[in-house]
């Protein structure tokens, strides 16, 4: 494992904590060793007074979570739609106060969802199977990416992740510019909320409208999902896609690409608006 700089270590000293281990190498069992770990937090999205959502995350960039999850979730269409937010320390976690519009706050009302997320879990509380797979208007094709810029995005993923280099314990979101230099990116112990967190950012900041997102982990029909309504056209994963995912993919018109890995990749849908495939 990568260890970091004394002023990196700072940097994120309040994402992580130290705790006693035992650590086992070739068959020498050692004690009284202190390693870094993920803060991993219950984080509630309350949406003008009513709960909606609870997720495991790393308690940072909290607000760009809300935007994104917002937005990859169809409660808003816009940043705009949100008046106001709060993140606030609660007994046995954090809220994030989030303030709608009235228009909004009554369709999500309508909507009658109740989520109780896990690090990992994009379905928990949906009251209904049929629930499972909005539907998202088809994406255009007015992208493209070369393949032979990806190794160089693959090649700088780990930068964006302070955290994941002290504890490998964390997911990245990263935005890969056409050149496949790394505009940006965010982690979390969560992938959806690292990919939440980097859609927020793009809204926030009304940046990144040309390019694709990069995760570091498998692509499942949720992070897909979520890319596609908010009109990302090219998601590329470090390991595999599943079946659902796919599907959805090729149903919204999105590229998913998986198991990239330097000099190579598996296209699973859309090829046509990869150069080099």
């Amino acid at each position: 494992m990568n260890r970091k700089s004394s002023t990196q270590d700072e940097n994120v000293s309040e994402l992580t904590g130290m705790r006693q281990v035992s650590l086992w190498h070739r068959q020498d069992l050692q004690h009284d060793r202190q390693d870094y770990l993920a803060e991993e937090v219950p984080v509630a999205l309350v949406y003008n007074g009513i709960s909606h959502v609870v997720m495991m995350a790393t308690p940072k960039d909290l607000d760009l979570f809300a935007v994104g999850f917002s937005l990859s979730e169809g409660i808003i269409d816009s940043r705009t739609e949100i008046y106001g937010m709060d993140v606030v320390q609660v007994c046995n976690g954090l809220e994030v106060r989030i303030e709608l519009s009235s228009r909004r706050f009554m369709a999500l009302k309508a909507r009658r969802r109740a989520l109780a997320g896990r690090t990992g879990c994009g379905v928990c509380g949906v009251e209904q199977l049929n629930d499972v797979g909005r539907p998202v208007t088809p994406l255009p094709f007015s992208q493209t990416f070369s393949l032979k810029y990806l190794d160089l995005a693959l090649e700088h993923l780990n930068d964006v992740q302070p955290v994941g280099r002290m504890t490998g314990c964390t997911h990245a979101a990263a935005w890969v510019m056409p050149d496949g230099k790394l505009a940006g990116g965010l982690e979390d112990v969560g992938r959806h909320v690292a990919l939440d967190k980097l859609l927020g950012k793009r809204a926030v900041e009304n940046v990144w409208h040309q390019g694709a997102v990069l995760v570091s982990s498998r692509a499942s029909y949720e992070m897909v999902q979520k890319a596609a309504m908010c009109g990302v056209e090219i998601m590329f994963a470090v390991s595999a896609a599943t079946t659902l995912a796919v599907e959805v993919a090729e149903r919204c018109n999105l590229t998913l690409v998986g198991f990239c890995k330097p000099g190579r990749a598996t296209i699973y849908t859309h090829p046509q608006r990869l150069l080099g495939a």
